[in-house]
């Protein structure tokens, strides 16, 4: 259930996105705030989805199926933990924005580490494959 209520306020924050980001700057009530740190992890969400294509493209069929598995226990382990991390809140009115924020903090994180792999040097043995 937890899991359709975040999959509904990040489609939410997404559709609403533009509608908001001038207010987001100056946001002064809870709501605004929570649509605000939805449409912040739609942005990271889709940044992460495009460069996580854009990587496994280069991989072998035995390294898609390593990235796929190393990113289907780094979604679970984001979502369980962002899970604990705003269970103080859960159910009042900032919980969105506190599960968003930390969603996008542990999304953003990903993110560098893809980039990284994306680019290392011909060489380095703990690197995937080398950048093109």
């Amino acid at each position: 259930m937890q899991v359709l209520k975040v999959f509904a306020l990040v489609l939410a924050g997404f559709w609403v996105a533009p509608s908001w980001a001038d207010d987001c700057a100056n946001a002064m009530d809870q709501f605004t705030l929570n649509q605000c740190a939805a449409a912040d992890y739609a942005t990271q969400d889709k940044r992460l989805n495009q460069l996580y294509g854009d990587y496994r493209k280069r991989l072998d069929d035995g390294q898609k199926q390593q990235l796929k598995d190393v990113q289907l226990a780094w979604i679970k382990f984001r979502d369980l933990a962002c899970a604990f991390e705003s269970a103080s809140v859960e159910g009042g009115s900032a919980y969105p924005m506190v599960l968003n924020g930390c969603l996008t903090q542990k999304t953003a994180a990903r993110v560098k580490e893809l980039e990284q792999l994306a680019v290392c040097e011909e060489g380095d043995l703990s690197c995937p494959m080398p950048a093109q």
